[in-house]
């Protein structure tokens, strides 16, 4: 059969099992997942690199999540969440993360070359009172003694309540169609880029690496999945695909928010570095035992491992449909 005439033959019925995914029943939601097993089967054998077998490949997956996630309910919502359904969730965003990684580094970078070219672009970014501050401390011997100056339980809570409301700000300004959630990950990337820059120029660079990357590796990533979350919500309204504005917005809101609430953890585990280890200014190696780990879980659980996962669902699929 060509694929043009499998695609209108099936294309009703794939769409209704998309828009109903989340108001049908498990013995439905059952049916529809072995229904369409054997269409992902047939398309993986006969079309294996055209776009109607990734999309039925994502339609599977999103079932099969769904109903992973019913079995397991009534028993461990809150474990099937963060083991299952956001990481597939994260498959599905893959193209908005990496928009979001891809618009903050070049960001960054931006923040660097402005500042090499005119010293005067820090004082613009960072504010007069921060620079003269931070100078003052680097003729102290100290230059990032801002970190000590508060008691470790009052910072804990104010830079965790800091880091959810800029992510949440981040997520919820995607409403205007992705380009406030692009703002606000420019302004936060050409931030980064102007103070490492800025530390390059006053020679503590290491310092701050070693230093604000304890808890950075994980406060940073936060803020470009927080990215992440806003171009999910935004593009679901610039591109509605099969559904209606309305519908494909209140998918893309949901998905986002789920998105911010998987990175909670994120922002206690860095909001305690920041408060109770960045004072500290460990040495090499013992700051390297923090930023390495914390680097390889962003880049393992948010990407490698909803690959993994997708593919271990996929295997799945074709073993059911055999």
């Amino acid at each position: 059969m060509r694929e043009a005439l499998f695609k209108k033959h099936n294309l009703d019925k794939w769409q209704e099992f998309e828009e109903d995914a989340l108001n049908v029943n498990p013995d439905i939601l059952s049916e529809r997942f072995i229904a369409l097993t054997d269409d992902l089967a047939y398309a993986r054998t006969f079309y294996p690199d055209s776009p109607t077998t990734k999309y039925l490949n994502g339609l599977t997956s999103s079932l099969f999540s769904k109903i992973y996630a019913n079995k397991r309910e009534k028993a461990n919502r809150f474990f099937t969440f963060w083991k299952i359904e956001l990481p597939f969730l994260f498959y599905q965003s893959q193209k908005q993360l990496l928009f979001s990684f891809i618009i903050f580094t070049i960001s960054a970078l931006i923040g660097a070359v402005s500042v090499a070219y005119d010293d005067s672009f820090a004082r613009l970014i960072l504010g007069n009172e921060y620079v003269e501050m931070t100078l003052e401390n680097v003729e102290k011997g100290d230059p990032l003694a801002v970190y000590g100056n508060q008691d470790e339980i009052s910072m804990f809570f104010l830079i965790t309540i800091n880091n959810i409301r800029v992510s949440f700000i981040t997520f919820v300004m995607g409403i205007f169609f992705s380009v406030g959630t692009g703002y606000f990950l420019v302004f936060n990337g050409i931030m980064v880029g102007v103070f490492q820059y800025f530390c390059y120029q006053h020679g503590f660079l290491e310092t701050s690496l070693l230093t604000i990357w304890l808890h950075g590796t994980l406060e940073i990533s936060s803020i470009v999945i927080a990215g992440c979350a806003g171009l999910v919500m935004g593009n679901s309204l610039l591109f509605p695909k099969t559904f209606t504005r309305l519908e494909s917005f209140k998918k893309g809101a949901k998905q986002g928010l789920k998105i911010i609430i998987g990175l909670v953890p994120l922002f206690i585990t860095a909001g305690f570095i920041e408060s109770f280890l960045t004072r500290k200014h460990l040495s090499l190696i013992p700051s390297m035992m923090i930023i390495l780990p914390s680097a390889l879980f962003i880049i393992w659980y948010f990407v490698v491992y909803p690959i993994q996962l997708n593919r271990f669902s996929n295997e799945k699929f074709i073993k059911n449909s055999l």
